[in-house]
């Protein structure tokens, strides 16, 4: 880490991150604050689910960062389900908790919007809480369930409304979501900041192409990432089906690199769509296959449909495409446009054809192809760099415990904890 971001103010404090819909490290960017913050002098605790293939372990100690993992099962059917992964997650982190100890900075992840509840619990014993606001839940259920501002959407809602009080400093992961937090959330500028995603340049650097990937065709078109109902790979699916059938393209195979609640249900789309032969779904895959896909490709997709969530959203595949140098088709979102530039080409929202005709202009222009990766490239290493985000975390962490200790010091007997 450069040493601007690093600070010399930190030695003694302690920090616990909560994290429930990921394990740790697998979640990607509650790693690199994690590290950001143990480089910065902090000790770091988080609290998170146990991985099914991987972080399986229920305590591990990796780099200095002290990783607390209770075992959580995924929700099934319905309402009644999620109810039963979360009862459980709040009553495990509330006793790792425990066994953590005082902490100075309580930093929650969402979703969902109930990790306010265990922040409470320790910002009365002293701690500062640190919102860290991954999604926007109640866009996440409108775009996820399409039931429409009913009673649930109204709860989670409330639940937001709670979370933003409670918070002593929210970290935004773009312009769009501190939008929210200023005028849904009521908080102030002074309060908020943005702390962007951005790619681990160390894990993702490319790699000589091998073009067995492309199973004998001329090219190979990639898609990497969550396959959840708000996702889109239906989208790209059909895109591809359009591509073969109405521009007369064969000339492709395509790999999608990821798993999700819809993996079954997506491999069983290209079936039906006789994509089988040029479609291939891998699950998740260790990091250096990762790598040689995507050094291998030569179109990258994004198909996130527009919706209320995606056209506000940072797209983790994005950056990841963009760090890879390789170009991008995509919807036209907001925040697609704000994060790859010029790096991608935008097809109208949800249009599937005008999709599939992109990806045809840039099979045929290899020259732009190279220019858009060299824009990707070029944006990931400058404005979207993690370097940036690292000192918007710690301003954010010195903004919670001045304020922590100017309540302190007004507190007549009250000694700082250590």
């Amino acid at each position: 880490m450069s040493g601007d971001t690093t600070r010399g103010d930190g030695p003694g404090r302690r920090a616990l991150i909560l994290v429930e819909n990921l394990s740790v490290p697998f979640d990607r960017r509650v790693w690199q604050e994690c590290t950001t913050l143990r480089d910065a002098g902090w000790e770091v605790h988080v609290i998170c689910p146990r991985g099914e293939k991987r972080d399986t372990e229920s305590y591990a100690e990796i780099d200095g960062v002290r990783i607390h993992r209770y075992p959580l099962r995924a929700a099934t059917g319905g309402p009644a389900g999620y109810l039963r992964e979360y009862g459980s997650a709040l009553w495990h982190t509330l006793r790792l908790a425990r066994t953590v100890g005082p902490v100075d900075v309580v930093h929650a992840c969402n979703p969902p919007d109930l990790l306010f509840l265990p922040a409470l619990w320790l910002k009365r014993r002293g701690a500062r809480f640190v919102f860290d606001q991954h999604d926007l839940v109640p866009e996440l259920y409108l775009s996820r369930f399409g039931r429409g501002e009913d009673l649930l959407y109204r709860a989670v809602c409330a639940l937001e409304r709670r979370t933003y009080r409670a918070a002593d400093v929210v970290l935004a992961t773009n312009e769009s979501y501190r939008d929210v937090a200023l005028s849904r959330g009521g908080r102030s500028l002074e309060d908020v900041f943005v702390v962007r995603s951005a790619p681990d340049t160390d894990r993702f650097r490319p790699v000589p192409a091998e073009p067995e990937l492309r199973r004998g065709k001329p090219h190979l078109l990639c898609y990497l990432g969550v396959m959840g109902p708000q996702d889109g790979v239906d989208y790209a699916l059909r895109a591809l089906a359009k591509l073969r059938d109405e521009f007369g393209r064969t000339d492709w195979h395509a790999v999608f690199v990821g798993a999700g609640d819809t993996f079954d249900a997506m491999v069983e789309l290209s079936r039906r769509l006789g994509l089988a032969e040029q479609v291939q779904f891998t699950g998740r895959v260790p990091d250096a296959d990762l790598v040689r896909y995507l050094s291998t490709a030569d179109v990258c997709l994004s198909p996130d449909p527009h919706n209320p969530l995606n056209d506000v959203s940072t797209m983790n595949k994005v950056l990841e495409y963009m760090v890879m140098g390789r170009p991008i088709v995509s919807f036209d979102l907001r925040e697609a446009r704000v994060s790859a530039g010029d790096a991608a080409v935008y097809a109208p929202a949800n249009d599937e054809a005008a999709f599939a005709k992109l990806i045809a202009v840039l099979l045929d222009d290899p020259e732009r192809r190279e220019r858009m990766g060299e824009i990707g490239r070029e944006r990931i290493g400058g404005q979207l760099s993690w370097r940036n985000s690292q000192r918007s975390l710690l301003a954010a962490y010195d903004a919670a415990c001045r304020d922590r200790a100017s309540v302190s010091a007004s507190a007549p007997g009250r000694r700082p904890r250590r």
